[in-house]
């Protein structure tokens, strides 16, 4: 599938692996607003720790692509939302993730540390694993070295394997059904753009497409099903048409 995974699909997806922290106190703002703000005090919270391992998946085959580094960026973006200084938070979470994608000794550790954090909720530490699943088919396909992280990461949580094996298969087939547009002129007209525009104004208005479909840990919450299968359905067509128009001007 190339450039043309979505993305997009994927940060439609963020809905599902954050939508229930408006129903966890200790994610909210108000629950943070004592936290005291540092790099050591990140890493070892559930939310660090996340990160630490979405690092150790975006790396696993050796380079964290486009794609995958956009996925992150809006990651980072969302989890420093709850904190009181978001964007010290996001730099914060920046080095820790940047300094973790480059080791592979310590995945175990991260993971026995991230259930024993989660341990009191099943249902966070799926929605943790589904994060990690999804993040490892950004680019279309799951490798070998991917495949095996996950693995090792699922092994340690003791995460159900049957559970870990149904939400897989969810991503793979949803991978299967993703269709660029048909032609360049529909492209074109989903981006609200036109063929005389240099690629940086066509950039800008799909970063701002992006950005409207895309729900962030405080717009997401209490949103319906609906909503979900449309803006996935519109990210889809987003992405696609994005990826369209940048193939064909080389």
């Amino acid at each position: 599938m190339g450039n043309i995974i979505l993305f997009a699909l994927l940060a439609a997806v963020f809905y599902y692996v954050f939508k229930s922290y408006s129903k966890y106190e200790k994610y909210s703002k108000e629950a943070f607003k004592e936290f005291t703000l540092s790099k050591d005090a990140l890493q070892k919270s559930e939310l660090g720790l996340f990160v630490a391992l979405s690092a150790k998946v975006a790396k696993a085959d050796g380079k964290v692509d486009a794609l995958e580094a956009e996925l992150i960026s809006h990651m980072l973006d969302d989890v420093s939302a709850v904190f009181p200084e978001p964007h010290k938070t996001k730099e914060l979470l920046k080095e820790i993730f940047n300094e973790e994608k480059n080791r592979t000794d310590n995945i175990e550790h991260l993971a026995h540390a991230l259930a024993h954090a989660t341990k009191r909720s099943a249902a966070m530490q799926e929605q943790f694993m589904q994060f990690l699943i999804q993040l490892a088919f950004a680019d279309g396909e799951v490798s070998k070295s991917e495949e095996d992280i996950l693995a090792t990461i699922a092994e340690a949580m003791n995460f159900n394997p049957e559970r870990y094996h149904a939400i897989f298969d969810q991503y793979e087939a949803m991978m299967r059904n993703i269709k660029p547009q048909n032609t360049l002129e529909d492209a074109y007209k989903i981006l609200g753009v036109s063929a005389s525009d240099d690629m940086a104004t066509i950039k800008k208005a799909y970063r701002k497409l992006v950005r409207k479909y895309h729900p962030d840990i405080i717009k997401s919450q209490g949103k319906s099903a609906d909503y979900i299968k449309e803006a996935t359905q519109k990210t889809q067509e987003i992405n696609a048409a994005y990826e369209m128009i940048k193939k064909a001007r080389g």
